[in-house]
This record gives C-alpha cells, sequence and structure tokens, in this order.
C-alpha cells in the first residue's frame, strides 16, 4: 500500500505491506466553510467572561501574543479578527503584537509578512520577544513549584492582555495553547529553564493530551498567572490547517474546552504496540529543523514496542536548526544513556536540553531511523539516530529482523494525531 507521509511542502511517498500496516490518520474534519466566520462567532460569543471589545476602552495600551514562524497558527487570519474587535476603541498606535518566540530565534521582517500579511505587518507594531535581554524582561517573583518569573516588559504594562495560538497535543506540556503564550511564549530564559528541567520533563505525567497533574503545564499556568491574558482566542486545525473551530474568552475555562476538543479530534485508541512505526512531523512549517521532529518521534514512541523501530521524515531545512544549543547537547556524549546521566545529574538546566532529554528517552527504549534530504548522513549520526534514504527497505528490515508476526503503524501526519494505547485509555 501507499502511504504519504507530510515532508516539507511536497510530501513523500512510501510503499509498505499492506497486510501488516495500520495507518493512524487525523480524524477527517473539514475546515470551517468560513474560518473568518468562525472566528467572528467566537469573540461575540466567549466560552466565558466578557467579549473582548466589552473588555477594552480607549488609552489603553494592549499587547497581543502570537506564535512564532515554528508553528502552524493561522495569524493572518485570527490577528485582523481581534483588531476588528478593537477598532473603533483602541488606535493602532496603542498596539503591540509580540511574537512569543520562547527561546527560538525571533522572526525576519520578510517571515512576520509573510504570517501577518503586509496590511498588518505595516499598521501594527510587531516585536519578537528576546528572552534572552534583561532589559526586556519584569521579575514578578516566584510561582508555582520554585518557577522564577520574568515575563516580557512590554506584556506586562498593557493593560489589556491578549493570547491568540492554537490547541493540539504537546509532548510534555499535554496540550499547546492558552497559557502557553504567556509562559514560556514570553519569558525569560531562567523562568523557561526552569519549567523545562529534567525532573518536569522526566515525569511521566509530562506527557500528551494532561495538562492537571502534569508538572510542566501546572507550573506553566502558575507562572502566567503573574501577568495573565484579560482574553484569549484559540483555534483548532485540521490536516490542512484550516481552522476547524475556534474558542474565545477568560484563558483557563477557554483553553479547558479547546483542549477538552483537540482530545477528540487529535488523539486516537490503538489496542496493542507496534515492532515498527513510522512516523513525519506534519511536513512544513512543523518540520523544518531536527528540534522540532522530537516531537513527531515522540508521538511514535507512544506506540512502539520496547526495543522497537521508529522511522521518523522531515525535512529539516533549517537543520538542528543553526541556532540554539541542541546539537552541542546531542554530540556531548557518546551514547543516549550517557545523555540521560549527564541531564539528570547536573545542578543547572541548560538550554534545549529538554529536547535532548526527550529524544534520549526514546533512544533508551528504540531505535530512532531518521529520513532527511538537509542533513547529511554524519549529522544524523551525531545526532544519535540511524540515516535512511529508503524508508520502505528500513521498514522491510525492521519486520523481518522482528520475525514473521510483526506489524508496522504509520502516522502520516506525525503528531497532528497522537496514537494512545488502549491500556492507557481508560
Amino acid at each position: 500500500m501507499n502511504v504519504r507521509l507530510a515532508y516539507g511542502e511536497t510530501g513523500l511517498d512510501v510503499e509498505l505491506p499492506a497486510e501488516r500496516t495500520t495507518v493512524v490518520r487525523p480524524t477527517a474534519h473539514a475546515g470551517a466553510p468560513d474560518e473568518r466566520a468562525a472566528l467572528r462567532a467566537a469573540l461575540s460569543e466567549p466560552v466565558s467572561g466578557p467579549r473582548l471589545r466589552e473588555l477594552a476602552r480607549p488609552g489603553q495600551r494592549v499587547a497581543i501574543s502570537m506564535c512564532d514562524g515554528t508553528r502552524a497558527q493561522p495569524r493572518e487570519l485570527m490577528i485582523p479578527a481581534v483588531l476588528d474587535e478593537l477598532a473603533g476603541i483602541v488606535p493602532d498606535s496603542d498596539v503591540v503584537i509580540l511574537v512569543a518566540t520562547g527561546t527560538h530565534r525571533g522572526n525576519t521582517d520578510e517571515e512576520l509578512r509573510a504570517m501577518l500579511g503586509d496590511e498588518v505587518f505595516e499598521r501594527i507594531e510587531v516585536v519578537n520577544h528576546d528572552a534572552r535581554d534583561p532589559a526586556s524582561l519584569v521579575a514578578l517573583g516566584v510561582r508555582g513549584n520554585g518557577v522564577p518569573v520574568a515575563i516580557n516588559r512590554r506584556w506586562v504594562a498593557a493593560d489589556l492582555r491578549i493570547t491568540t495560538g492554537f490547541v493540539e497535543p504537546h509532548f510534555f506540556a499535554g496540550f499547546s495553547g492558552g497559557p502557553k503564550l504567556v509562559t514560556p511564549g514570553l519569558a525569560g530564559l531562567d523562568t523557561v529553564l526552569v519549567l523545562h528541567d529534567a525532573a518536569r520533563i522526566g515525569d511521566p505525567r509530562a506527557t500528551w493530551g494532561v495538562i492537571y497533574g502534569n508538572p510542566v503545564h501546572d507550573d506553566i499556568r502558575a507562572a502566567a498567572s503573574a501577568a495573565p491574558a484579560h482574553f484569549s482566542l484559540d483555534v483548532i486545525l485540521n490536516s490542512e490547517q484550516r481552522i476547524i473551530t475556534a474558542f474565545a474568552g477568560e484563558t483557563a475555562p477557554m483553553h479547558d474546552a479547546a483542549c477538552a476538543a483537540a482530545r477528540r479530534f487529535a488523539m486516537a485508541v490503538v489496542a496493542e504496540p507496534f515492532d515498527v512505526v513510522v512516523t513525519s512531523n506534519s511536513g512544513f512549517p512543523l518540520d523544518q529543523n531536527l528540534y522540532q521532529a522530537v516531537k513527531g518521534m515522540s508521538a511514535a514512541a507512544k506506540i512502539v514496542k520496547d526495543g522497537g523501530t521508529i522511522v521518523c521524515a522531515a525535512e529539516c531545512r533549517d537543520g538542528f536548526p543553526g541556532h540554539g544549543s541542541f546539537r552541542e547537547l546531542l554530540g556531548s556524549r557518546a551514547s543516549p544513556a550517557e545523555l540521560i546521566e549527564s541531564i539528570t545529574s547536573a545542578a543547572r538546566t541548560v538550554p534545549d536540553q529538554w529536547q535532548v532529554q526527550v529524544q534520549a528517552n526514546i533512544l533508551s527504549r528504540a531505535s530512532v531511523h531518521m529520513y532527511s534530504d538537509r542533513l547529511s548522513d554524519d549529522e544524523l549520526r551525531e545526532a544519535h539516530l540511524e540515516p535512511t534514504h529508503d524508508i520502505a527497505a528500513t521498514v522491510r528490515d525492521a519486520l523481518d529482523r522482528a520475525g514473521p508476526a510483526s506489524t508496522v503503524c504509520v502516522l502520516p501526519e506525525g503528531p497532528q494525531t497522537i496514537p494512545v494505547l488502549a491500556s492507557e485509555s481508560a
């Protein structure tokens, strides 16, 4: 059988044995017939609390948080919808759009124009958050389980704070969206490092689809409460990155409602683990670097047998990426076990170690073969991954080694649908 994997902007076709292959795709959901109308409806009928235009007052400084370029948020639709709610009340000159980069690089002007459209980019001030710039941060004390909170100064100073994002399962924070657009999105480096420390990331409750009782998400909410959003707008997207539905209102109840819907849309139960799992990282923009591709590996790891094989396809046009310490950390030890030991025994969290920790934990359970036409074989081996140039052949070899009863599961859209074992779904 032929299965098309989401890969870059083109996709990738793979031929697999039909009689041994299970394909777990996102449940087919058409996008809203009119995406702008869906956003207007959500804004006019919040899940909880007053609508945004009832919160707005002349003279207010307004800050709008949005995802950075590694996320598929439909900013070109969502931001204008928010601005329309403010029209006639708050002038454009009193509005700033803050790109919630977390510890990622800032987006270029060209990227921001593509994300927002020329009209919004030229109308409204757009600022990349910089977690490493102390002058751009305000210290707000300690929240949650010992989290030192520092948040973007422009966000803290705003009289009306608005988050915009999208909700999907997240590999250690449970779900995206909601308070994540404040912390870690607009947080200082030390805040992010504590939220992503080895103890939190290593907790079994820090996983897909869990927010309450998840030590990462519990403290994300606690940290965000130091400078909370007054209003939030989140959407759920289908595999074509079109809006299925939208939720607006007070952050906590809005996010709860969106997570409940995302769980129905984006999580699927499978009966038993598989010997081989083939995954992607959902194509561009989500597969633009190896750092992000760990999410696709993590989705596969939910249902692979111990000692099994994961095959991940991600374009990685941005490399490891070229910034940050992910590559350096991956190459700092000779094996996944040594990586885990160095991370869990370290006295201090360092940037990007959480992604290395997750990848090393996956590699401690299964071998991971990587297909990427932008990373060399040597670069992949440097990251403790086995390169493959023929996914079908790699799968056949793995099935042969596992025996005649072995099976393969394919996640063509990667983490767009998170498989869960029946034994864990009750």
